[in-house]
């Protein structure tokens, strides 16, 4: 399916192919979960023409089964109906470079309309991401994601003496003071992170290189070696809960008798992953009492990243230019709705503006106990950059997650482990190799 795909965009598309037509009364929107869905319902749907259905086709972003769902569909595109063609798709960082330079994607400008005047106030980095090799934007995001580490504020006081964000960042400053408290959260009982992938991501997106030089070669940068040693001394003393990203088990570790001291994670992860896991009642009020929710707080900790994001792309041959355009300026562009997300999802977006006034605000998270945590990500926000991106970048960071966990386990050593991904990464990419 890749080899298939990868062959079917390097031909040069004739314009006529995907010339809009009149506009249609289907919306069809790709996406792999329901969270661009809610911001959709929430914050644009009531501008709908009433006319219009959205038809919404999910699948798991897991394994690359959304890619090659999304792959299969956008390569059937020319023979669609016009009701069945893909109007909307999303795509987020791990991958979103194998879509940039196609003619799947609609140039944001020429194609669809936006400005730049709509788009000035966006963080860079975000539209540097979608930006072709031709200079033409190929997707927007509503939100920036930089990270941070997400922690229990009853074990934070039991651990270090104070759940105070401040008084926590400069005891998790750097790695040896996040060691330090990670062997005295030990000593108590507790476990620093859930599991293995907890800090993958801390790591991975300090690298240095791509993973995959021009010639092809895959390279393994400093950074992910460090993330390895940590991990294998983590799990050796003790100081995670040996559970897997996403994981039923690494969530129950956020839960009222849960012992997970925190998570590293953006916005995106705090408000759409973490605080759902935390309630003892689904349904019940997101409130201080239920479950662990409100006994959160949110500092900068050891080092600086930023984890993923998801792009709105216009797909070439949709019938609704007019419609994606109005989406994409309301849920990208519009500094009020970018406030109103952040003041009620809780979601860091995409608009220096709107975020800045928002950090000096009286908005207060209720998940993380009442805290304004947006003053941490303004910083961080416009240093971001993305220069070591690869369209590999998926599939190198569960390849690699996968190998390590044996060794992280005992049941391999190091260099088999090594051994295991490396076969496995070029079954998966037989263009690369070691």
């Amino acid at each position: 399916m890749k080899k298939l795909l990868a062959a079917a965009l390097a031909i040069t598309c004739a314009a006529s192919l995907f010339a809009a037509k009149k506009q249609g009364k289907v919306l069809n929107i790709y996406c792999w979960n329901e969270e661009f869905q809610s911001r959709f319902n929430s914050y644009y749907a009531s501008k709908l023409p009433a006319d219009v259905k959205v038809n919404w086709v999910m699948t798991p972003n897991q394994g690359g089964a959304y890619q090659q769902k999304l792959d299969e569909a956008l390569l059937a595109q020319k023979k669609a109906k016009a009701d069945d063609k893909i109007d909307l798709f999303l795509v987020e960082a791990d991958y979103a470079l194998k879509y940039v330079d196609t003619p799947y994607t609609l140039d944001v400008k020429k194609d669809i309309g936006l400005k730049d005047a709509d788009l000035a106030k966006q963080y860079k980095y975000t539209q540097d991401v979608m930006t072709d090799s031709k200079g033409k934007l190929k997707g927007v995001s509503w939100q920036a994601c930089p990270g941070g580490f997400i922690y229990r504020r009853s074990i934070a006081k039991d651990v270090i003496g104070t759940d105070d964000p401040d008084e926590v960042g400069k005891a998790l400053s750097d790695w040896d003071k996040f060691d330090k408290v990670a062997a005295d959260a030990k000593a108590k009982g507790y476990f620093m992170l859930s599991g293995y992938d907890d800090a993958f991501r801390v790591f991975s997106d300090n690298m240095k290189s791509a993973w995959v030089d021009k010639k092809g070669k895959i390279v393994i940068d400093p950074q992910i070696k460090r993330w390895v040693t940590m991990t294998k001394k983590y799990t050796d003393n003790g100081y995670n809960n040996k559970a897997n990203l996403w994981s039923a088990e690494s969530f129950a570790g956020a839960t009222k008798t849960g012992k997970v001291f925190g998570y590293f994670g953006p916005a995106w992860f705090i408000d759409f992953c973490l605080a759902p896991a935390t309630l003892d009642n689904p349904n019940g009020e997101k409130a201080l009492g239920n479950g662990s929710y409100g006994d959160w707080a949110f500092c900068k900790g050891p080092q600086g990243f930023s984890w993923g994001g998801t792009w709105i792309c216009g797909a070439a041959g949709s019938d609704n230019i007019d419609l994606i355009r109005d989406i994409m300026k309301t849920l990208t562009c519009d500094g009020a709705v970018a406030e109103k997300i952040a003041k009620e999802a809780g979601d860091f977006t995409n608009n220096e503006d709107a975020m800045a006034k928002v950090a000096n605000s009286s908005y207060q998270n209720p998940f993380l106990g009442g805290q304004n945590h947006m003053k941490f990500f303004l910083a961080s926000a416009k240093s971001i950059n993305k220069n070591n991106m690869s369209m590999y970048d998926q599939g190198m960071a569960e390849t690699l997650q996968a190998a390590m966990a044996d060794y992280f386990n005992g049941k391999v050593d190091e260099q088999k482990a090594w051994d295991n991904f490396y076969m496995s990464v070029t079954e998966r990419y037989p263009n690369l190799k070691k």
